[in-house]
């Protein structure tokens, strides 16, 4: 399916500004961060929806470009489908080859607004060796409430990720998913929201491999767990 996104209603235009407007500006936390190298990893977000009639858009980085040449005008706008919208994008510019992905978690978990993907030294090593993270630091309890698990093997180029990622994380607490080989992906309900799990997880892997350099790491009881999970997202910050 293709739309000219001239042709959509001026709500949804300005939607759509709105949104690649955030999405090119935390790609800059990507390098940051140093979760990435080069021109990998992406950032992706649901466009707000504005019209029932409107299928639902997201907009994403477009493949192979340098971190320090994007900007709003080079974000990807695609269908939930992954279809480009032609109008409105650059013509030369082709969306993340990891749009097919996204798109498929969009499409299959409605809570999701914003998924990342990188890959991030210590997380991609737990990755590579098909191992999930052990809860067994107080900051896992809050933001992934247990382990960060492990999704399967899939090639990149189709939505073998995405299902992946879906099969993996619904009914999971955890943000992340470390997709066997791959990396990890993110998601959340913004990608603000997604681009942070992606700078937790990276931040967790690095910690638990040093602790295990030193011996064994102490598991936290899932009681404790689901305690500080609970106080993270229901009470910690503001209101």
């Amino acid at each position: 399916m293709t739309l000219v996104l001239t042709d959509l209603p001026q709500a949804t235009q300005e939607a759509v500004a709105a949104t690649r407007e955030r999405v090119a500006a935390l790609h800059a936390e990507l390098p940051r961060n140093g979760l990435v190298v080069w021109t990998a990893g992406n950032v992706s977000e649901r466009v707000p929806a504005t019209d029932p009639e409107v299928p639902g858009l997201l907009v994403i980085k477009p493949s192979g470009v340098s971190y320090d040449e994007l900007t709003a005008d080079t974000m990807v706008v695609c269908t939930l489908d992954g279809a480009k919208i032609v109008d409105g994008t650059p013509d030369s510019l082709t969306p993340s080859s990891d749009t097919a992905a996204h798109a498929y978690v969009y499409e299959h978990m409605d809570e999701v607004g914003g998924v990342v993907h990188t890959h991030s030294t210590y997380a991609t090593a737990w990755a590579a060796r098909g191992q999930e993270i052990p809860c067994v630091l107080t900051m896992m309890g809050d933001e992934f409430g247990g382990p960060v698990p492990v999704g399967p093997f899939a090639i990149i180029g189709d939505d073998s990720i995405g299902r992946g990622i879906v099969e993996t994380l619904t009914g999971h607490r955890s943000p992340a998913v470390l997709m066997q080989n791959h990396g990890p992906f993110t998601i959340g309900t913004d990608a603000r929201a997604a681009v942070k799990a992606a700078v937790m997880v990276e931040e967790v892997a690095r910690t638990v491999h040093i602790s295990r350099q030193l011996g064994e790491p102490l598991p936290i009881a899932q009681g404790h767990i689901d305690s500080l999970y609970d106080r993270y997202q229901n009470v910690y910050g503001q209101h």
